[in-house]
């Protein structure tokens, strides 16, 4: 599969550039721009899907921009209620879920036309689009992502869900946006940690489609980390464009074909649900030690050398992304991975990296392997 996006070199800090994703009557744009977030109601009005936004988002987002998301809209018409929810995983659970199905029941009614935005990072793009999916048998919802894991991954694709006590993601549907706005401006309210944290989604891409994506990360990820504008359009759109690729090939995961974006993904889960998804390990931080063991896992079956190891692991600690972990137990990590909805007909799945650029599906790995893996992110 060729990616002739990558690292688009006609991408010199544009204000509005299109990827659609085709998916028949349920294809729509990802729209990457900067500092355009007064477009975003005439965007919607051409879009026709309502005529009452309910946005969905936590109290920091709404004080940072919940004042031009509401503007944008009246001025194009709309009617617009907000409905917050607190700024942590926890907030991705079925107690937030009924509340704000609840809330929304109170507000629609005879002549509303009710659609939803998720104004936030993952989180509220997950929870947002699954209330969405589940109100009235579905509502329309757009995806407003604010951080650069959200506008790399999370928003684009249709995967919406909650969280459950015993694993992450256990409850939830395939629904599509109508729309998904990236305006990279709003990454400047991010600390260096989130920032460093989607970092993790972007190193994923690279060593599953693009070794030019990687390579392009390992000689200016200083840049990026620093917010520069062009650098940070430039990934954010080559991200995009690949998973917009995967996700047509493969629009409800059943083709193995889409599995390969879980890369890092299998272990990463396990280590946010034995963390109890608490801020300790956020889930880009997960993720990225989820992709070190998937690669340990692949040295220890012969399925990749020893230097494309070396290589990620590299790059995640230039980037700032944890290479050990402390503070959890391997058993309670290997507990939560057993019950990852991952699992196939009571077999493990991975994915695991050969070499950068290229990425398998291996089933029923052993489990003194996964757990040899896991043990030496410890050490």
């Amino acid at each position: 599969m060729a990616y002739g996006h990558a690292l688009c070199p006609n991408i010199r800090c544009i204000h509005m550039k299109n990827i659609l994703v085709k998916l028949g009557k349920r294809s729509y744009d990802i729209t990457v721009c900067h500092d355009s977030m007064d477009k975003l109601g005439k965007l919607l009005k051409k879009l026709n899907i309502g005529t009452d936004a309910v946005i969905i988002t936590n109290p920091t987002i709404k004080r940072l921009f919940g004042k031009i998301v509401e503007e944008t809209l009246l001025s194009s018409g709309f009617k617009v209620r907000f409905e917050t929810v607190p700024d942590s995983e926890k907030a991705k659970s079925e107690k937030y879920c009924l509340k704000l199905i609840n809330n929304i029941s109170r507000f629609d009614g005879t002549g509303r036309r009710i659609f939803i935005i998720a104004l936030g990072g993952g989180v509220i793009g997950d929870l947002s689009g699954f209330v969405a999916s589940i109100y009235k048998r579905g509502v329309p919802y757009v995806q407003v992502p604010t951080t650069l894991l959200a506008q790399v991954d999370s928003s684009i694709g249709g995967k919406v869900a909650i969280d459950l006590a015993v694993g992450k993601n256990l409850a939830g549907s395939f629904y599509q946006p109508r729309l998904v706005f990236s305006d990279v401006n709003t990454l400047k309210s991010l600390s260096r940690n989130d920032l460093t944290s989607g970092m993790a989604e972007v190193v994923k891409y690279g060593i599953i489609r693009s070794p030019k994506l990687f390579t392009f990360l390992e000689k200016n990820y200083s840049k990026i980390l620093k917010g520069e504008k062009k650098a940070l359009q430039s990934i954010i759109y080559t991200c995009c464009a690949i998973k917009a690729k995967v996700v047509e090939k493969d629009e409800l995961d059943n083709k193995g074909l889409r599995v390969i974006l879980n890369l890092g993904h299998t272990i990463g889960h396990a280590i946010e649900t034995a963390a109890h998804y608490r801020k300790a390990y956020s889930h880009g931080q997960a993720v990225a030690l989820g992709i070190i063991a998937a690669s340990s896992i692949a040295e220890k079956i012969g399925m990749s050398d020893k230097d494309t190891g070396v290589r990620i692991k590299k790059l995640l600690r230039n980037i700032g992304l944890p290479v050990k972990m402390k503070g959890l137990k391997v058993k309670d990590i290997i507990s939560a991975q057993a019950r990852d909805k991952k699992f196939i007909h009571g077999k493990n799945r991975f994915v695991l990296p050969v070499k950068i650029g290229k990425v398998i599906i291996k089933e029923d790995i052993p489990m003194p392997v996964i757990k040899d893996s896991i043990s030496a992110l410890f050490s």
